[in-house]
């Protein structure tokens, strides 16, 4: 698939040299967590692919440097780069304001939002009224079985739960549920593997995903961002989303937008001074 990418700096209203790729080190040792499909999970003949896994590998060409991948669970990612085990987390992170207090991040790369997946062919649905009367499938504890569980009585909906969002979605299919939602991109990996169901409503969050770093990390941060914002500029991060989402970016999404200054605007650890990236 091929993309005419428009790709816009937000707010530089001057032209600031960017710090540029230079002083990178010749080995970054990065995390994230191999279970996570389709940002990164296991090839059977060893190793992990994805999303994020093509992303830190790109980022490393860009900066001159090896990265040193390791998959772990989750829970210990942030724990060990605080440690200083990892110098940064390539998994898909969520920005919110409470972890922006204890570390930095580049601006977003990815939206996160809500998508749900309906049986191939399906009614539309323009909004979350559309959904009164029918039975939802969620995975069992995840942000989405929270969500939607206290939309029940605003909405009209049924509520199911399943044990994996695997089984969520075999309940649409199945059609003993009308639609699941889980997050976009999960959604998209879903949907891109199975003809019988399809993308439905997606309901925008307003967040995004986001690398984080330490707050002593902050050169290393913004050389970082600068091969994010050109992998932006030059439609390989449009390119990444087709490939394993098969979603080309909206105009105006995380994915194709490039802000001023370093940073997620909104959050601690921006800094406002435009720069021009230093793309080659």
């Amino acid at each position: 698939m091929k993309t005419i990418l428009h790709a816009s700096i937000v707010g530089i209203t001057a032209l600031v040299l960017g710090a540029g790729l230079a002083g990178a080190a010749d080995k970054y040792n990065v995390a994230l967590d191999g279970t996570f499909a389709p940002h990164a999970m296991p090839k059977l003949d060893g190793g992990v692919e994805g999303f994020n896994v093509d992303l830190a590998n790109e980022i490393g060409k860009r900066l001159g440097a090896d990265m040193d991948i390791t998959a772990a669970q989750w829970s210990g990612l942030l724990p060990g780069m605080q440690a200083g085990t990892y110098d940064f987390i390539v998994a898909p992170t969520t920005l919110t304001e409470e972890r922006s207090n204890s570390m930095l991040f580049t601006e977003g790369y990815l939206n996160t939002d809500f998508q749900f997946v309906v049986k191939a062919g399906a009614p539309e649905i323009n909004s979350l009224e559309d959904f009164k009367g029918k039975v939802i499938a969620v995975n069992k504890g995840s942000a989405y079985d929270k969500w939607a569980r206290g939309l029940t009585d605003e909405i009209g909906w049924t509520i199911e739960s399943y044990g994996t969002n695997t089984d969520a979605v075999q309940a649409v299919i199945s059609g003993r549920a009308f639609a699941n939602v889980a997050g976009n991109t999960v959604s998209a990996w879903a949907v891109k593997k199975n003809p019988q169901i399809e993308l439905s409503f997606l309901h925008p969050t307003g967040r995004v995903f986001s690398m984080p770093f330490r707050t002593d990390s902050v050169e290393l941060r913004n050389r970082v961002e600068g091969a994010i914002e050109c992998m932006k500029l030059d439609g390989t991060m449009a390119a990444l989303s087709e490939k394993w989402f098969g979603v080309t970016p909206a105009p105006g999404s995380a994915a194709v937008t490039v802000h001023a200054g370093y940073g997620q605007p909104g959050f601690n650890g921006h800094e406002a001074t435009p720069h021009v990236p230093s793309c080659e």
